[in-house]
């Protein structure tokens, strides 16, 4: 059977000790917190290298409901931001995490290179494996570009992270994944997309991703190509989380990837 996590963008703008009772209630196997911000509204300044207080509630609320921390995010690579988040990754290991998640936001790609290279040294230190996705909008948008990307780094603890949404836009057929060493890939982030878009990519990202079984993409396929990952479900919907509330949401995320997947021999 598949194992689920929570992660922060299906319940955004929550802090992360409501973040684990919440996937603690719906029946989550992990949680997936935001431990390196990006500054969005709303968004809660979580640094715990900077906040031992707020590192030892997480803990305590890890220890006393059971939840394991499967993955902390998110390192953007790009030319103004931090280099060195090795106080990030120490606080993260600590807590359990053994994933990072990470994304480039520069053409430059030499650059990407390079400072992805240190941080999965960084992330080496601590045991921690970087996950580098592919999002729309990003400076990396295609499977193939990160793929040479990952070939250029050549570092044991990178891997590409696929999310449906991103692999169904970029045409990622089953077959395509089959033909590629299994090795390449790392954690899963599940969600569908809807049938009609008749807005911004980006809204579709940030608001408007379907639960599992009610869009358009062959999750069957895809994840029957994949190897067998946990899958951390980042589906934000501002409609849902409306209507059924954040806790009712993500309970409702995970009802439908569960049964999606029972549905499917996954």
């Amino acid at each position: 059977m598949k194992q689920f996590s929570l992660a922060y963008l299906t319940v955004p703008g929550i802090n992360p000790v409501d973040q684990i009772a919440v996937a603690k209630d719906a029946g989550f196997d992990f949680v997936s917190l935001r431990t390196i911000p990006m500054g969005l509204p709303g968004e809660p300044p979580v640094y715990l290298e900077r906040d031992p207080d707020l590192a030892r509630a997480i803990r305590e609320k890890l220890r006393e409901t059971g939840m394991k921390l499967l993955d902390i995010e998110l390192v953007r690579i790009r030319e103004d931001l931090p280099s060195d988040y090795r106080g990030a990754f120490e606080q993260g290991a600590k807590l359990g995490a053994t994933q990072v998640l990470s994304s480039v936001w520069t053409q430059d790609h030499t650059f990407a290179v390079d400072r992805l290279g240190a941080i999965c040294d960084q992330a080496n230190q601590f045991g921690l494996t970087i996950n580098l996705e592919f999002p729309v909008v990003s400076g990396l948008t295609t499977l193939a570009d990160t793929m040479k990307i990952q070939d250029k780094v050549n570092a044991p603890n990178l891997k590409i992270l696929m999310d449906m949404i991103y692999v169904y836009w970029g045409k990622v057929t089953p077959e395509d994944i089959r033909a590629l060493e299994p090795e390449r890939f790392g954690l899963i982030h599940l969600c569908d997309c809807p049938k009609e878009i008749n807005t911004e990519f980006m809204q579709v990202v940030r608001e408007g991703r379907a639960y599992c079984g009610e869009g358009a993409v062959d999750l069957a396929g895809l994840l029957k190509a994949l190897p067998d990952s946990p899958c951390s479900i980042e589906l934000p919907n501002t409609q849902r989380i409306a209507e059924l509330g954040a806790a009712g949401h993500a309970a409702r995320c995970l009802e439908t990837a569960k049964a999606y997947c029972l549905q499917h021999g996954l």
